[in-house]
């Protein structure tokens, strides 16, 4: 099992601790004896370990065939119009040995003629062993699988607009893929006909080649402990921050504005619960962290409450513009000393590892950060973290 941020609840399984009955979102606290006593091996989360392999996996894709679109970190649609002369199945097992022998990571590969589709194949491949990983939903009876899928289940859908549907009459993705193009159209905007047009086979979702751009970037993690000082609140903040500009730096934007927040803990039953927010419109559009922690230390100040015990903090960047198409203005010059030494700084912490370099206002010990008391080795990342092989032998 896998635990959340701060080792507080599980947020993946395997199929043997499925079996234990541990629901999904369970406190780690409730069950860490049942599962030390079953032998249930538990780790906190690993980011750089998780983001390293899925690009691992998604370059090997790449290579392997000319229109990816990665979807997520862990999920990724692939068109195979160029398989037209070998049965689909047999080749989606060949490229799921690949990833297997290439990058030692498991997956699960649906096949149909929409993505939603794909996904209602991909769901059946994980689910049922004697697919072997692998399912094509056009080599089987597709209303007869799709009368046995909730609506629920469906890509796009939900729980909650399925709990709508259900009163309507509609409970399966067959009721949907069935459904009155009127109805849904003006029920579930163009989205939900959409939805049910790629169940009937219809493509209306195409490969997005280039990952759209975000429109806010967010950076929040509870502490380890809970921090009064506003020193230590201070250093968690820029350190955030310094976190949220990489990627809007990544993303070649800038950033408008940008929001803090403090919260103590809100499932406490004898201390004061507090919580603040606050918006901060910056002078010009800007992906520097220097100027970023500037502006947002004082706010901060605003919002801390001496006394109080604060469990988390965060900070979210948002009005983002492309850095390329900003038009600066005439009277204030652009500082760009300040975008070589982002620049300088990311490519040090890329070669070096994050936080080789950092503001010091993000502090160096950081006693407050988030708990990871049981996190594997980031085995593909670090030098310091190899695993390692001893070897012995007879003396002849």
């Amino acid at each position: 099992m896998v635990l959340s941020n701060n080792d507080g609840c599980i947020i993946a399984r395997s199929n043997e601790a499925k079996a234990l009955g541990i629901a999904m979102g369970t406190p780690y606290f409730k069950c860490a004896k049942l599962l030390a006593a079953q032998g249930v091996k538990v780790f906190s989360s690993n980011y750089a370990l998780y983001g390293d392999i899925s690009n691992r996996v998604m370059s090997l894709l790449r290579r392997l065939e000319p229109e990816v679109e990665v979807y997520s970190i862990d999920e990724a649609f692939l068109h195979l119009s160029g398989i037209a002369d070998r049965s689909l199945t047999d080749y989606g097992r060949e490229l799921r040995q690949t990833l297997r022998r290439c990058t030692g990571i498991p997956v699960s590969i649906g096949i149909g003629p929409t993505k939603t589709l794909a996904k209602v194949a991909g769901h059946l491949a994980k689910k049922n062993e004697s697919l072997q990983g692998v399912f094509d939903i056009t080599t089987a009876d597709v209303d007869v699988i799709l009368g046995r899928v909730a609506v629920a289940e469906v890509w796009g859908i939900g729980r909650r607009l399925a709990q709508r549907l259900a009163l309507c009459g509609i409970a399966t993705a067959l009721d949907l893929k069935n459904g009155d193009d009127g109805w849904l159209r003006k029920n579930l905007n163009i989205t939900g006909l959409r939805t049910a047009m790629e169940l009937r086979g219809i493509s209306c979702l195409g490969l997005e080649n280039c990952p759209l751009s975000r429109k806010s970037i967010a950076s929040s993690k509870s502490f380890g402990y809970q921090v009064e000082s506003l020193a230590e609140l201070n250093e968690a903040l820029a350190t955030y921050i310094e976190q949220a500009a990489v990627q809007l730096r990544g993303q070649h934007a800038l950033a408008n504005s940008l929001e803090i927040s403090l919260a103590t803990n809100r499932f406490s039953k004898t201390a004061v619960h507090y919580s603040g927010r606050k918006v901060i419109t910056l002078p010009e559009p800007t992906a520097s962290s220097t100027v970023l922690i500037r502006h947002a230390l004082p706010a901060l100040a605003d919002l801390y409450r001496p006394g109080l015990r604060y469990q988390k903090a965060g900070v979210m960047l948002f009005g983002l513009v492309p850095e390329s198409f900003y038009q600066f203005n005439l009277f204030s010059p652009r500082d760009r000393k300040g975008s070589a030494l982002m620049a300088a700084l990311d490519q040090i912490n890329g070669k070096w590892g994050r936080c080789t370099i950092q503001h010091g206002a993000a502090g160096f010990d950081k006693p407050w950060k988030n708990r990871q008391l049981q996190k594997s080795p980031a085995y593909t990342t670090s030098w310091q973290e190899l695993p390692v092989v001893k070897a012995s032998w007879p003396v002849l």
